[in-house]
């Protein structure tokens, strides 16, 4: 079987426009409210030229999709058995907000899909997430039976670190009407998360008097 030609520099820096353009379109509109005419003409190419590098909508959704999983998971992947346990999930819950700061239109394309059922991506979730988040959920289960981190349950407490990180790219004309201007929202959530899942998770008495 040929392999495929590399791409040539236009044709890369076209495939780049087409996706940032259907970022933009996607992250705004969701996948039904976008156009293949919207995103072409965001991109700065005619309908015809979007054609020739990807075939539809969905192909163009798809590729967003697959980078922005690789992306999303990485912290996750790198949940450490041999490091600290309190250390591991504090990085893990500092490098989630990072993302949703520096990437909050694709924290938002994925939070568009999963509100719509998440018709598109049903094959990556059970093939690829639910597999990694067992795996970091039984690590973080050893921790807990090991004495090294509070009782909670590990599933659960993933599900909150998503929900306490990825709140401020999804919501982040809300959460910045609530605070005002003068405000940073990302350094104040660091320092609020940090406070939270340390004493979320710090063994009962690890740090305190015990009790009378």
């Amino acid at each position: 079987m040929p392999r495929s030609r590399p791409k040539t520099r236009i044709q890369q820096k076209n495939s780049e426009a087409i996706l940032e353009a259907a970022l933009e379109v996607f992250s705004q509109a969701g996948f039904r409210g976008a156009t293949l005419d919207q995103i072409a003409e965001r991109a700065g190419l005619s309908k015809p030229n979007l054609l020739y590098y990807f075939p539809s909508k969905e192909a163009i959704h798809a590729e967003l999709i697959r980078g922005l999983l690789k992306v999303w998971l990485d912290p996750l992947r790198e949940l450490d058995a041999a490091g600290d346990p309190m250390d591991e999930i504090l990085d893990y819950v500092r490098r989630k907000l990072e993302l949703s700061r520096d990437f909050p239109r694709e924290s938002r394309l994925f939070a568009n899909e999963i509100l719509q059922g998440a018709p598109r991506v049903q094959g990556p979730l059970h093939d690829e997430l639910k597999p990694l988040v067992d795996d970091k959920a039984a690590l973080i289960a050893s921790w807990i039976a090991q004495g090294r981190l509070a009782p909670v349950d590990p599933h659960h407490l993933i599900f909150s670190i998503w929900a306490t990180t990825q709140h401020y790219a999804d919501f982040d004309v809300q959460v910045r009407a609530v605070l005002g201007p003068g405000h940073d929202p990302y350094a104040e959530a660091d320092s609020f998360l940090m406070t939270l899942f340390r004493n979320s998770l710090t063994p009962r008495g690890a740090n305190a008097p015990r009790d009378a």
